[in-house]
C-alpha cells in the first residue's frame, strides 16, 4: 500500500475516533446529567458540568445557529481542499486538518440535530473559570496547534536553507 494511502487511512481513523469519542461522551453526559448539573472531579480544578452552548467559543454569536452551520460547512470544504492539496510529507498538516475536521463535524452534528452544542468539560486554571468545552473543541484546538507546528517547522527549514546559501 502506498505511503500516502496509508497516511490518508490513518488520518481518517484519527478523525473517526475523535468524532466517535466526542458524540458518545456528549450522549453520555446529556443522558446522565441535568442541564447545569455539575460534578467536581478534582477539587478547585476540574468538574463535569453539562451546558448547552447556543453560540460559538465563549458563547459568541449566541443564537446565530444557521450562520454557525454555514461557517462550519465552508470551513469543512476548505479543510478537505487543503488536505487534498497538501503534500504527503506534510504529515502534521494532514493530521491537524483531520483533528480540526473531526471537531468541526462533532459540533456541527450537535448544531444541526439539536440546535446547540453540548459542552461538559469544566476547568478552573489559576483561578480562571475557563469556558466549558467538549471533546470536539479539544480536536479543533489540538489540531490547530499541530498545523501551526507544521508551519513553523517548514518556515524554519526554509530559513535554514536560505541561510546556508552562499552570499552573492
Amino acid at each position: 500500500m502506498k505511503r500516502s494511502v496509508k497516511q490518508i487511512i490513518m488520518n481518517g481513523l484519527v478523525c473517526g475516533a475523535i468524532l466517535v469519542i466526542d458524540l458518545l461522551s456528549k450522549a453520555y453526559i446529556a443522558g446522565h446529567f441535568k442541564l447545569f448539573q455539575s460534578h467536581e472531579v478534582i477539587p478547585n480544578f476540574f468538574s463535569i458540568t453539562y451546558i448547552q452552548n447556543r453560540g460559538a467559543a465563549w458563547s459568541i454569536l449566541e443564537g446565530q445557529t444557521l450562520f454557525l452551520i454555514g461557517i462550519a460547512v465552508i470551513a469543512g470544504i476548505a479543510m478537505i481542499y487543503y488536505f487534498i492539496k497538501s503534500r504527503p510529507e506534510q504529515k502534521l498538516l494532514r493530521l491537524g486538518l483531520a483533528m480540526v475536521f473531526a471537531g468541526m463535524l462533532g459540533n456541527l452534528i450537535d448544531r444541526v440535530v439539536l440546535g446547540y452544542v453540548r459542552d461538559f468539560l469544566d476547568f478552573v486554571i489559576f483561578g480562571y473559570d475557563f469556558p466549558v468545552f467538549n471533546v470536539a473543541d479539544m480536536g479543533v484546538t489540538i489540531g490547530m496547534a499541530v498545523i501551526i507546528l507544521q508551519i513553523l517547522m517548514e518556515e524554519y527549514a526554509q530559513w535554514k536553507y536560505k541561510r546556508s546559501m552562499p552570499k552573492q
